[in-house]
């Protein structure tokens, strides 16, 4: 089959997903998006159980492109993890609005479940080496703390409530990477210097 048109029915997939959440994904809804033939992507993906596993590959497959270089320190740390972010609420939204509507379908399907699995593992596992690349004091509890956090903060980033992004810090990025850095991976407080007589 024709590569790059399979790509493009899956980046269709993934906006008609992040657009119209699971009940829009349709076979219907995808040709039109991709701006295809009536059937192409039946043709491409049979059943709605291949066309939501296309979309959690292509999905991890735009992750990946990501860059990243490792970070070297903690501030390249801080500004790769806020360009992360920002991604997020930038050109990956509909990235990230089609992942989460895939946890939702998973919750409903174990094989999808499974594959969303390796996905989010291979992400803690992703976080935990920059977190180490970085020269911070890593241990997996501390490592999965700043993971957890960044996929907390996902929902909110997407949605864009002001009143929560504000309670939350995530108003702006940069002081919260910075915030929770220094929260997991608490900084020594500088000792008092002794008063001479």
């Amino acid at each position: 089959m024709n590569q790059d048109r399979r790509d493009r029915l899956r980046d269709a997939a993934i906006e008609v997903l992040a657009e119209f959440g699971g009940r829009g994904l349709t076979h219907r809804a995808v040709d039109a998006g991709a701006d295809v033939p009536l059937g192409t992507t039946k043709n491409y993906f049979p059943t709605r159980d291949a066309l939501l596993r296309a979309v959690a590959e292509r999905c991890l497959e735009l992750y990946r492109e990501l860059p990243g270089p490792a970070p070297g320190d903690r501030e390249s740390l801080v500004v790769m993890l806020r360009r992360l972010l920002e991604n997020v609420a930038g050109p990956g939204r509909p990235r990230m609005l089609a992942y989460l509507e895939l946890q939702l379908e998973a919750a409903r399907r174990p094989w999808l479940a499974s594959v969303l699995d390796a996905i989010a593992a291979a992400d803690f596992a992703d976080f935990e080496r920059a977190q180490r690349a970085a020269g911070l004091t890593v241990t997996p509890d501390r490592a999965a703390a700043v993971t957890l956090a960044l996929h907390a903060a996902i929902p909110h980033l997407l949605t864009g409530g002001p009143n929560t992004l504000a309670a939350s810090g995530l108003d702006d990025l940069d002081r919260f990477v910075r915030n929770l850095l220094d929260t997991v991976y608490a900084r020594a407080a500088p000792r008092a210097v002794a008063e001479t007589a």
